[in-house]
């Protein structure tokens, strides 16, 4: 969802940025880059160590954070580009589609109202697993509750640990990076943008 589907990763740099300065300091760039694909409490962890903060501070921290973040979402996410276009073409052609997040149902679901629930047979976040991302347990989950092969289901993600958990899986994983580079010598199909992707090249990364 984040990174891949909307833009929601410059809305999260917005929120950890205000948590940073509440906490009387600035968010590293390298930290937020270690962040992308993780979930919130682990980059309220890495937050508080790199202020040199005690960690026992994370559920209250967390807390601001989760209600900054639905004040901030609310405000309304944009599509990133060509994912609408592919997401409506496979709900058109009756593809079983899953949304997986790392992003806890609280806040995932308001992002998914504006994605229109409708547009996924199943969503999957990140505190309805036991082992989130770069786990493969949220892509196993979905294809069970599909009913699909992961072997044939392609998974698109952007960050080091959404691919991670979609090669884990078994599920083909088409990787585009969205905020953070991919390391380089990451075995993964790459693009640039989703923009002119459709269900004919999906296809073709399946059976291939």
């Amino acid at each position: 969802m984040d990174g891949t589907l909307v833009d929601s990763e410059r809305v999260w740099d917005t929120g950890i940025e205000e948590l940073a300065e509440l906490l009387g300091g600035r968010l590293d760039p390298a930290v937020r880059a270690r962040m992308v694909g993780t979930n919130e409490d682990a980059s309220v962890l890495m937050l508080l160590e790199s202020l040199g903060l005690p960690l026992s501070e994370a559920p209250a921290r967390l807390l601001w954070l989760r209600r900054r973040m639905k004040e901030l979402f609310a405000e309304g996410v944009d599509w990133k580009p060509g994912a609408q276009e592919l997401l409506l073409e496979a709900r058109a052609a009756d593809v079983p589609t899953a949304l997986v997040t790392s992003t806890p149902r609280e806040l995932a679901e308001i992002i998914i109202d504006q994605l229109g629930p409708g547009n996924f047979d199943i969503t999957i976040c990140g505190d309805e697993v036991d082992q989130r991302k770069p786990h493969p347990e949220p892509y196993q989950t979905a294809a069970e509750k599909l009913g699909v092969d992961i072997r044939r289901s392609v998974v698109v993600e952007d960050s080091v640990s959404g691919v991670g958990s979609g090669l884990a899986s078994g599920a083909v994983t088409l990787a585009v990076p969205s905020e953070v580079e991919l390391p380089a010598d990451l075995e993964v199909l790459r693009l640039d943008t989703l923009e002119g992707v459709d269900l004919a090249y999906l296809r073709t990364l399946a059976d291939a």
